[in-house]
C-alpha cells in the first residue's frame, strides 16, 4: 500500500483550490494499491485556505514545539499541521505503508525542500517529518 499526495492525483485540495496533477505517477500507479491523502485537510484546515509557511527550521523542529506553521493572515495553524500528521500516521499504521509519494515544497509534504514564506530553503514539511521518523520510503514529486 502507498501513500500518495491527494493534489498530485488531481484533486482540488492544495490551499488554492487547485492540483498539482501528475500524469506520469498516475500512471505509474495504475496497478497498485495506495491512498490519496492531505494532511492539511485532516487536521482540519478547509480549501481553499491562506497559504502557510513553517516559520523556522522545519517540520521537525514544528513537531518538537520549537517552530510554528503561521498563514499570510498571520494565524497560528500549527495544531492542524500536527494533527494533519497524526492522522496520516493512523493511516500508515492501519494500511502498513512503507512508501509515499509527497507534493514537494509543501509545509505539510515537502521532501528536501520547503518554503519560509517566499524563499525556498533546506528541510522537511511536518507530514514528511512525521513518515521519515516512521521509516517510510519518501519521494518528492
Amino acid at each position: 500500500m502507498i501513500l500518495v499526495s491527494a493534489c498530485l492525483l488531481g484533486l482540488n485540495c492544495r490551499f488554492d483550490e487547485q492540483s498539482k496533477t501528475n500524469k506520469s505517477l498516475i500512471s505509474s500507479l495504475k496497478n497498485s494499491h495506495f491512498i490519496p491523502f492531505c494532511p492539511e485537510q485532516l487536521g482540519g484546515l478547509p480549501t481553499p485556505r491562506h497559504r502557510a509557511w513553517i516559520t523556522h527550521g522545519d517540520g521537525k523542529d514544528v513537531l518538537e514545539g520549537r517552530s510554528k506553521v503561521i498563514n499570510e493572515i498571520n494565524n497560528d495553524v500549527t495544531a492542524q499541521f500536527i494533527k494533519g500528521a497524526i492522522e496520516t500516521e493512523k493511516l500508515v499504521t492501519l494500511f502498513g505503508i512503507k512508501k509515499a509519494y509527497l507534493k514537494s515544497k509543501s509545509p505539510s509534504c515537502g521532501v528536501g525542500k520547503i518554503y519560509h514564506n517566499k524563499n525556498l530553503v533546506t528541510g522537511n514539511g511536518v507530514c514528511a517529518t512525521m513518515l521519515l521518523q516512521k521509516n517510510i520510503e519518501l519521494i518528492p514529486v
